[in-house]
């Protein structure tokens, strides 16, 4: 049983690490933008998907309500977004992109452009199993959470 703790202590203190170090060269080139990495998150699941409900989006990013409403609003704020209520359920919210929203996209993929190439000396076929191992893995840890 040690062995199970010591090995999920490793993997969190592992990905706390990896995430955090990648999470903060992100950062430093969306500040050019005054655009928070979790505003960027944001941002990211509707240029993929325009007008998706709150807890879609929510659902998306693992992110419940008080945690993605402050970040909703001041991307409204900063008129990135439109929180639109629905007439028959004023309880649903729908978030389209703005304009200057959309325009944003290139402008944060032109910042985020040397990063990639920076980390293009990971082979591809690494990064993608890497990528496929870590949704398992969360899709995987989504699951004991219910069981809790």
């Amino acid at each position: 049983m040690s062995d199970t703790i010591s090995s999920a202590h490793q993997l969190s203190l592992s990905l706390y690490s990896a995430s955090r170090l990648l999470i903060q060269q992100f950062q430093i080139r969306l500040n050019e933008l005054n655009l928070t990495y979790p505003q960027y998150l944001v941002m990211s699941v509707l240029w993929e998907q325009d007008g998706l409900l709150v807890n879609k989006i929510g659902q998306r990013l693992h992110l419940d309500s008080g945690t993605l409403t402050p970040l909703l609003k001041k991307l409204e704020t900063m008129n990135y977004v439109k929180r639109n209520r629905s007439e028959s359920d004023e309880r649903t919210v729908v978030i389209q992109l703005t304009y200057p929203g959309k325009s944003l996209q290139a402008k944060v993929l032109a910042l985020l452009t040397p990063l990639e190439e920076a980390y293009s000396e990971i082979q591809n076929p690494e990064l993608s199993t890497l990528n496929h191992s870590l949704k398992s893995l969360l899709g995987r840890i989504e699951s004991l959470k219910t069981r809790n």
